[in-house]
């Protein structure tokens, strides 16, 4: 491979850096073998040869698939799209706070939009945040949002007939459910419905017991003072009574839904998720004066977590055979 540059830490820099396809290999060849080791994917024997002209490296074993790239075992397996894009493409996506629509990118690094938008929910699944376990500790605040079709866009006829009693509209929209640890990370996960029994789970399933919990006046969140320190806002009095408050919470949503409606304007239902993902992402790596994280820092995280990793247009769309690489 060739002589290391120094990594960039700029967009401008990073269109430069990957613009040299052993850049882009260097760059991540040095994140899936940090010990400098490289390994066969179909094997897992580390003799293996590269071969520079071709950018390959073949297994010193005869098995079918000897030859593999560093796409191999990546979200970027099979994709025919050059590196220098995924990663212009990651870049941008992991530090845009709006995120970034399929238009962009494919006007961005000139490949058509359905490819873009293929790329996108790709890189999207290298940002999950995987918490193997962990619970929030501490002050945690949780709160509940609806996502969907907006009341104002409805026929007249439409808006009357699906505005509840209650004077919510919540038909055509998707429950999501926020915790968040104050000073630490935030996690969302779509809710089938607002049941004490569900809000109670999910609580639970995440926040580690004993700690400070803040909750809206919302009566399915009553009943949790035996396990946590509940402590409750009433939204119709004031929303913030000392260290009680979920504005943390609603200042995510806010940014979720500035995203969802001015950048990617449509989501269907079932992306949603990952479009959520690509939100916590970057509000859980976006650092603080105490614990700067840069650009640069984004995209290496991303990098690394692109590993092992599949997902391909059948799985995506729901539908058998075809692809768009």
């Amino acid at each position: 491979m060739s002589e290391m540059m120094p990594e960039p830490k700029s967009l401008q820099e990073a269109i430069v850096y990957f613009a040299n396809p052993d850049n882009c290999i260097d760059y991540l060849a040095i994140r899936r073998w940090p010990e400098g080791r490289v390994v066969c994917p179909s094997c897992g024997s580390d003799k293996v040869k590269f071969n520079p002209n071709r950018r390959l490296w073949q297994c010193s074993s005869h098995h079918s698939k000897r030859q593999f790239s560093i796409k191999v075992g990546t979200i970027m397996e099979d994709s025919a799209i050059g590196l220098d894009k995924w990663l212009t493409a990651m870049w941008l996506i992991t530090n845009c706070k709006n995120g970034v629509s399929s238009y962009e990118i494919a006007r961005d690094v000139k490949v058509t939009q359905k490819s873009a938008w293929f790329m996108l929910h790709r890189i999207r699944l290298a940002m999950q945040d995987e918490f193997f376990g962990s619970k929030l500790r501490g002050e945690v605040e949780a709160d509940e949002t609806f996502i969907g079709g907006k009341a104002r866009n409805m026929h007249k006829n439409v808006k009357a007939r699906r505005i509840t009693g209650q004077g919510r509209n919540t038909d055509d929209k998707i429950m999501v459910m926020g915790m968040l640890e104050r000073g630490g990370k935030i996690r969302t996960q779509i809710i089938s419905d607002r049941k004490q029994e569900t809000m109670h789970s999910m609580v639970k399933s995440n926040v580690e017991a004993g700690a400070s919990l803040y909750t809206d006046e919302f009566g399915a969140y009553k009943g949790l003072h035996s396990e946590y320190e509940h402590q409750i806002v009433d939204h119709a009095l004031r929303y913030v009574d000392g260290r009680v408050h979920t504005n943390g919470l609603e200042n995510f949503w806010s940014l979720l839904k500035r995203g969802l409606g001015g950048t990617y304007v449509a989501v269907e239902p079932f992306h949603l998720f990952r479009y959520l993902d690509e939100q916590v992402f970057r509000c859980n790596n976006r650092g603080s004066k105490q614990n700067r994280i840069s650009d640069s820092d984004r995209l290496d995280m991303a990098v690394s977590s692109i590993f092992g990793k599949r997902l391909t247009f059948a799985q995506l769309t729901g539908k058998e055979g075809g692809t768009i690489n």
